[in-house]
């Protein structure tokens, strides 16, 4: 099997790339990444570019599978327009070109909550992302809504912190989620063979 992974030298993607270069049955792990990465390996292929650019490098996505791990915040990304061009324009324009390249299964990593009718900018976002992507109709389709992100950060989040803490006190649904385990969960995901959209709670991760 050979993958395309997007958003390769984030919390969640890093931990996917890790994971795809140990997986005995991907052959081949392409990388679109917006700056370089110090990996290297036998079965890994990189693609430095702007994200703003995937329309144009679409030939590259041409994959068994694609997962699409990239995010931000509104802090992080400094204005409402930016975080939606990383959260909302990269990954359907990844979809995209994964769908006009043959791909058959597209992973996204989305969040807990996502919905586009909510009032909260950063849910509604990630709502409208997974709708826009669903209404491609690739062959596949799996989502997967975590909770909270726990990892190791270059930044640092206090809520973060403040949620590993409490962890033990907060309904299973709710709880945060380490990155490895979104990770793993992804990449298996990677082996179903049948068709449609499957959405991956917080809770089943």
């Amino acid at each position: 099997m050979n993958v395309l992974l997007l958003g390769a030298t984030g919390l969640v993607g890093g931990e996917c790339l890790t994971l795809l270069l140990q997986e005995p049955s991907v052959t081949g792990v392409k990388v679109y990444a917006r700056s370089p990465l110090s990996v290297q390996h036998p079965k890994l292929t990189v693609l430095t570019a702007p994200l703003d650019a995937i329309g144009v490098h679409g030939s590259f996505f041409a994959a068994d599978a694609v997962l699409c791990a990239l995010g931000t915040t509104i802090k992080k990304a400094g204005s409402q327009p930016a975080f939606r061009a990383v959260d909302h324009d990269a990954p359907l324009a990844a979809a995209v070109a994964a769908r006009s390249q043959g791909c058959r299964h597209y992973l996204l990593v989305s969040a807990l909550g996502a919905d586009a009718r909510s009032s909260v900018f950063y849910n509604r976002v990630k709502g409208e992302t997974e709708n826009a992507v669903i209404a491609l109709g690739l062959p596949a389709t799996t989502i997967l809504r975590p909770s909270l992100l726990l990892g190791n950060r270059k930044e640092f989040r206090p809520a973060e912190r403040i949620g590993a803490l409490f962890t033990p006190f907060i309904p299973k649904k709710y709880r945060p989620v380490h990155a490895s385990a979104v990770a793993r969960r992804m990449v298996t995901a990677l082996s179903r063979t049948d068709s449609g959209t499957r959405i991956i709670e917080s809770a089943e991760i």
